[in-house]
């Protein structure tokens, strides 16, 4: 296969300088605001982003150091094949979140319910349509017991 690359569009700024004690999920940082500044060639591209209240952000697990294909999530003690994981150790380190989309201003956005690593490379937004994006109801394989404890689960060195 041929390789492929992104170029990052901006860079999400959080108060969440390192890894550890990080949220593990955005359930857990629901009222976590951050701000993601976007290049200056990308700003015509947020036009009428702000009539949604909602956005996903997708960008690069820049602190990722190595993969793998079994890991053992925050969330259990049972080692799990990575891509039934959200583990950030998967073969290409994209991050994937939904959050609260509070403000457009020139080129930055005011978000809430951030977990990301303070720093992180953004590559894209989408905007989260629920009509698109959810399709109750759903099964949850292995989370269905454990998804609940993602709010007060705190992010360790293990991912490193």
């Amino acid at each position: 296969m041929k390789k492929i690359a992104y170029t990052p569009i901006g860079i999400i700024h959080t108060p969440h300088r390192t890894l550890e004690d990080m949220p593990i999920q955005p359930s857990g940082a629901r009222n976590v605001q951050g701000t993601i500044e976007i290049e200056d060639r990308w700003v015509p591209g947020l036009r009428d982003l702000d009539g949604f209240s909602h956005v996903f952000l997708i960008y690069h697990l820049h602190q990722t150091r190595e993969s793998a294909l079994t890991v053992t999530p925050f969330l259990d003690r049972q080692p799990r094949g990575v891509f039934a994981t959200r583990s950030p150790n998967h073969p290409n380190p994209l991050g994937l979140s939904v959050v609260r989309l509070l403000a457009v201003q020139e080129n930055r956005l005011t978000v809430a319910g951030v977990d990301i690593l303070d720093g992180t490379p953004l590559l894209d937004i989408k905007p989260y349509v629920p009509d698109f994006d959810h399709d109750p109801p759903v099964k949850t394989g292995w989370l269905e017991k454990t998804a609940v404890k993602a709010q007060d689960k705190r992010s360790d060195k293990r991912f490193r």
